[in-house]
């Protein structure tokens, strides 16, 4: 209180409960902002925002704007049948094939398993702004673009003559809707027409409340197969409804029904919402109760009395509760840049202030020109950036209640994007949460078990129909409506029912960092349990004793037979015992905590646990990735499905499984370092966990570079200027691959074990501090370091006791984590201080 009156005071960040004691932090490292000096010349150029829900990409352009929008539920296609009643015959035919071994006809009879491919992934359409003529003529040099990460807004500046223009941009959560606030800096200085387009079938009105309402539906079948009008059913409906505000002043009016104009405006704000008719995965859009235009109405009724800066200031509250969760500083060793020798890191303060713009030097560099200059430079600050920016995509475009982050985010421009936009489940959608965990973004995670609970319906159908099996199964690639059969096509990619076990390893992953037991209980067991029963069943027992999966395929990729011919059909393949054996100890783990170990399904378990093949090693040294040594005819092939069991599985391990880690390192040798953007951060992590930090940093560095957006078959891997990742094309796992694996990089668990900068690149990230990561076991992780070595760990949970066993370069010492308490240990791993969270959380 103060003079009388209630001042109100912001508590902590959870980043900053933790400080130390013995380092002297200063502000050298650049804002975590992503900047360009020109608009977007392509849709990799502009700036990504989102609320999980709804998405925009901002060009930036000076004339004319463009606000490409996104709505995550708006797919091609109805509730499929993911059933095959002809599966039986066709499984049966190629497992007798496999036991003969005769793979390439195996292969060739696999094509009878497969079904349809999955529904497309659309788009909404455009907010499409013109300006007056002046503005072609805008001042050279004073044109900024960026995207603070710090606040999830893109902002725009560039004058005409004496006025400056800006524009700002975000997408809130708390209140469902995309704002853009316009301005120009002299009084009636803003003139524009605003107008709604999709290349989706549509239809839109301006009316006299200065809104604009467009209406249109999705195909309801995918584009290819070409379709005819009597051979379409209803498609998802959709509705987007822009409202505009402007200062006093200014006029409004409606151009041909079609567009708002406005005149002589000091600044315009204009507020977008969007809805549609999908009602879950299991509800036809033709039946759907749902009125996208009443819901959108109603959903701007309820916020368009608010100011713009209540509404920006609801949506800062809501996003920096999870961004500012973890803060990462890097920075080259002192000795070469220091005289003083202390620790540069940056301090962010956060402001709602109206200069956002900053005229440092560091923003004349536009974000294209670091990663050119990063192979040569070398920035920390740089990973910093591209590590933030992951979090921020993911908070972005995955909250409870969304869709799962599809291959693109939530993201498209097209209405055939590349492989459909649709989730992948041999590598893509699993790599899209595994930041949520260790970087602190447990709640982003929350789509993916809804998604889960949705595959289980459709895929116990698939199990029983197709397999006569038990339990749930899904493949390789779903959609919104949550299809669980084959992928349409050939065996090497579509016939591979590992896809819902290995999201299954999320559910017991999530246990083990949040220590929910009702989350166990609840959500994770029952499709932990009916997962295991399709494994069950699926498992037969082999001649030599050992229970076999067949047929059996390592995703996307082929092999030479021993008669000398192509296949991808054999049996047991590296990948899919190692999964098994995940799903296997978890759901044992699990039942141990839930006491359920004397459950009969538990038993049958332990005894097939005893009977799974072992991970073996090839003639060369590597990892076997079939059942077999059989000829690999791409050994630089992309995918690295038979090291499942080092990343992300725990199966081999530095501790425990030498000879196989060794084996692991061969095979990274073997596979090279060029690939997708996915494989390359998947290598990271592979490295990291076998705590080399040289081959590690290596992929790290191979990551970091400017892809041609007009070549983009001229590489392999690498980023766009707007740090999108690139296949390519863009996609978007990359992402968020390069957080959990630079987290990997600095922090590795078990529920007991904390393994301290594994796989700390000492020579490149000399000095250095990470706050706020999560380890397993419920405990968040603060580590500083100077000249490679470690100087302070905070640790702290909040409502788990535990003993964890601190590891550092061969050191280990136990030490009790009581709940509600902030550990502060020295680089002797000895504790040093201990105080309240509470009293650090409102300190």
């Amino acid at each position: 209180m103060e003079d009388g009156e209630w001042v109100l005071v912001r508590k902590p960040a959870e980043k900053d409960f933790w400080n130390p004691t013995s380092m002297d932090l200063a502000d050298t490292s650049k804002p975590l902002k992503v900047t360009f000096s020109s608009p977007a010349k392509y849709w990799t150029d502009a700036i990504p925002i989102g609320n999980g829900r709804l998405g925009a990409m901002v060009w930036g352009g000076i004339a004319s704007e463009t606000l490409q929008l996104n709505e995550d539920t708006l797919w091609t296609g109805v509730p499929g049948n993911y059933t095959n009643p002809n599966a039986p015959a066709a499984l049966s035919e190629v497992r007798k094939l496999v036991d003969n071994g005769e793979y390439a006809e195996a292969t060739k009879a696999a094509v009878k398993l497969s079904d349809n491919p999955s529904d497309v992934y659309q788009l909404l359409g455009d907010i499409k702004l013109e300006f007056d003529d002046s503005h072609i003529k805008y001042t050279e040099g004073t044109y900024h673009r960026e995207l603070d990460l710090e606040s999830a807004t893109a902002r725009v500046k560039y004058s005409v003559g004496d006025v400056e223009f800006t524009r700002e941009h975000f997408v809130s959560n708390p209140d469902q809707v995309i704002v853009t606030k316009i301005s120009g800096s002299k009084p009636g200085s803003l003139s524009f027409t605003v107008s709604l387009d999709s290349k989706l079938h549509h239809s839109s009105q301006a009316n006299g409340q200065n809104q604009i309402i467009m209406q249109g539906s999705c195909p309801g079948k995918r584009i290819p197969p070409k379709v005819t009008a009597n051979d379409n059913p209803k498609g998802i409906q959709f509705s987007a409804v822009l409202y505009l505000q402007i200062s006093q002043g200014g006029v409004v009016q409606s151009l041909d029904d079609k567009k708002l104009k406005v005149e002589g405006s000091d600044w315009a704000v204009l507020l977008l919402v969007a809805s549609s008719s999908f009602d879950g995965p299991f509800t036809m859009p033709s039946d759907s109760r749902k009125d996208p235009t009443s819901e959108s109405l109603n959903a701007l009724k309820s916020i368009k009395t608010l100011s713009y800066s209540d509404l920006y200031a609801r949506h800062l509250d809501d996003y920096q509760n999870l961004f500012h969760r973890v803060s990462l500083q890097l920075s080259k060793s002192s000795k070469s840049n220091l005289k003083d020798g202390s620790v540069k890191t940056k301090k962010v303060e956060s402001s709602t202030k109206k200069s956002y713009f900053s005229n440092s030097k560091n923003d004349a560099v536009s974000t294209a020109e670091r990663v050119k200059s990063f192979q040569t430079d070398e920035d920390p600050s740089f990973v910093e950036l591209l590590f933030q920016y992951g979090r921020y995509l993911l908070i972005s475009s995955s909250r409870p209640g969304t869709q799962v982050s599809n291959l693109q985010g939530i993201w498209n421009k097209d209405i055939e994007p590349a492989w459909d936009g649709a989730p992948h489940l041999n590598i893509n959608l699993q790599m899209n949460y595994w930041p949520s965990l260790s970087c602190n973004l447990k709640e982003c995670q929350e789509p993916l078990f809804d998604y889960i609970s949705s595959l289980s319906i459709n895929g116990s159908k698939t199990a029983k129909v197709n397999y006569e099996a038990s339990g749930w199964v899904s493949h390789q690639v779903s959609d919104i409506w949550a299809k669980t059969s084959p992928d349409k096509g050939e065996a090497v990619w579509a016939l591979w029912p590992m896809g819902g076990a290995w999201l299954c390893t999320h559910l017991w992953e999530h246990f083990t960092y949040t220590m929910d037991k009702d989350f166990l209980k609840n959500k994770a067991y029952p499709l932990l349990e009916s997962c295991t029963s399709f494994l069950l069943d699926w498992l037969i027992e082999g001649p030599g004793g050992y229970l076999e999966t067949n047929p059996s395929t390592s995703p996307e990729h082929m092999f030479v037979a021993p008669d000398g011919k192509p296949a991808s059909v054999s049996y047991s393949s590296t990948m899919d015992i190692a999964i098994i054996q995940e799903v296997f100890s978890g759901i044992v783990s699990a039942a141990e905590v839930l006491g359920r170990k004397d459950d009969a399904l538990i038993g049958k378990v332990r005894e097939a646990q005893t009977k799974l093949p072992p991970t073996k090693i090839a003639r060369d040294g590597s990892i076997m990735e079939w059942a077999l040594d059989f000829q690999d005819p791409d050994v630089h092939h992309r995918h690295l499905s038979h090291l499942f069991g080092l990343f992300p599985g725990h199966t081999i391990t530095v501790e425990n499984t030498s000879d196989l880690c060794k084996a692991a390192a061969n095979t990274l040798f073997k596979r090279g370092e060029d690939g997708p953007g996915w494989s390359t951060t998947w290598k990271i992590a592979l490295w990291a966990r076998l705590h080399n930090n040289e081959h590690a940093y290596r992929m790290v560095k191979h990551l970091i570079s400017l892809v041609d957006p007009t070549h983009e078959s001229d590489f392999e891997g690498g980023l766009y200027s707007n740090l999108f990742t690139a296949h390519p094309p863009f996609q978007i796992d990359a992402n968020f691959g390069f957080s959990a694996a630079v987290a990997e990089m600095l922090v590795q668990s078990t529920t007991k074990d904390l393994y301290l900068l594994p796989a700390l690149p000492r020579d490149k990230w000399a000095n250095g501090c990470v706050k706020g990561l999560k380890a397993r076991g419920g405990v968040t992780v603060n580590i500083c370091w100077q000249e490679g070595d470690l100087e302070e760990v905070g640790l702290w949970s909040k409502d788990q006791n535990s003993v964890q066993r601190l590891h550092y370069r061969g050191t280990m010492i136990k030490t009790k984590i009581s709940s509600g308490k902030i550990y502060t240990f020295n680089r002797q791993l000895k504790c040093v201080k201990t105080c309240s969270l509470s009293e650090a959380a409102f300190s």
